[in-house]
C-alpha cells in the first residue's frame, strides 16, 4: 500500500537521501546523452517568454465565445462522424448561415 500524505490523497513523495542523490548524478554523468549544461551554456539561456512574448496559443484576433448549447442528438452525432474538427466544421455551418440570413434579420 502507499503512503500518502495527510494533506491529500496524492502518493507521499520520497526524497532521495544524499548518498542516494550522489548514485543518482554520478550514473547520469555516466550516460553521454544527459550531460549537464556547461556554464556557458546556462549563460545563453533566457526565459522562454522573453524569446516569444507570451507562452501558450496565439490570441485569435476574432475571439470565440464559449457557452453551453443542446443540439438534438441526430445533428451532434452527424457532425461527430465527419471526423476530428467536427465542433470547427459546426461552427462554419453555422458561420455560413449568418452569412445568408444576416441582412434577413434586420
Amino acid at each position: 500500500m502507499l503512503k500518502t500524505s495527510s494533506k491529500s490523497q496524492l502518493p507521499a513523495i520520497n526524497m532521495p537521501s544524499p548518498a542516494e542523490d550522489r548514485k543518482i548524478i554520478a550514473a547520469a554523468k555516466l550516460d553521454p546523452d544527459a550531460k549537464p549544461l556547461t556554464k556557458a551554456q546556462l549563460a545563453k539561456m533566457v526565459p522562454l517568454r522573453s524569446v516569444t512574448g507570451l507562452r501558450g496559443r496565439p490570441k485569435l484576433a476574432n475571439k470565440k465565445v464559449l457557452l453551453s448549447v443542446r443540439y438534438s442528438p441526430q445533428v451532434v452525432e452527424y457532425f461527430k462522424s465527419t471526423g476530428d474538427g467536427w465542433q470547427a466544421q459546426m461552427d462554419r455551418v453555422l458561420a455560413d448561415y449568418v452569412a445568408r440570413h444576416a441582412s434577413d434579420a434586420r
